[in-house]
C-alpha cells in the first residue's frame, strides 16, 4: 500500500522538478514516519490528509509568533494529531517527548563523525 500523495492542493508536499524536497533531515524522517505508519495501517490516508489540511488552515487563519512557513512542521503536527486521535500515542506523551527532543542541542544527532 503506497500513500496517495497529493500533487496539488493544500496537502501537497514541496517538490522541485517533481521530486520531494526536504530542507532538514528531520523533515524527511517525519515524512517517512507518516508513510510507514500509514502503510502499517495505523491510520487511513484521508485521516492524515484531513489533519494536515486542518493544521495548515489554522496556521493560515491565525499565524503564531513563529509566522515562518514550514510545510513539514504542519506535517509532523498532523502526524501527532492522528496518532493521538487514534489512541496509538497518548497526546501528553507526544508533548513530553517533543519537549525532550526540543531541549537537545542543535545538530545533536547530525554531528560530524571523526
Amino acid at each position: 500500500m503506497t500513500a496517495p500523495l497529493d500533487i496539488q492542493g493544500p496537502a501537497a508536499p514541496p517538490r522541485s522538478n517533481g521530486e520531494l524536497v526536504f530542507a532538514e533531515p528531520w523533515e524527511s524522517r517525519a515524512f517517512g514516519m507518516a508513510i510507514t505508519l500509514y502503510e502499517a495501517g495505523v491510520f487511513s490516508w484521508p485521516q492524515f490528509q484531513a489533519a494536515l489540511i486542518a493544521r495548515i488552515a489554522r496556521w493560515e487563519s491565525a499565524p503564531t509568533e513563529d509566522a515562518h512557513w514550514n510545510y513539514y512542521r504542519h506535517w509532523l503536527g498532523a502526524l501527532e494529531d492522528v496518532l493521538a486521535e487514534g489512541g496509538a500515542v497518548p497526546a501528553d506523551e507526544v508533548t513530553t517527548r517533543a519537549r525532550t527532543l526540543a531541549q537537545r542541542p542543535t545538530g545533536y544527532d547530525h554531528g560530524h563523525r571523526h
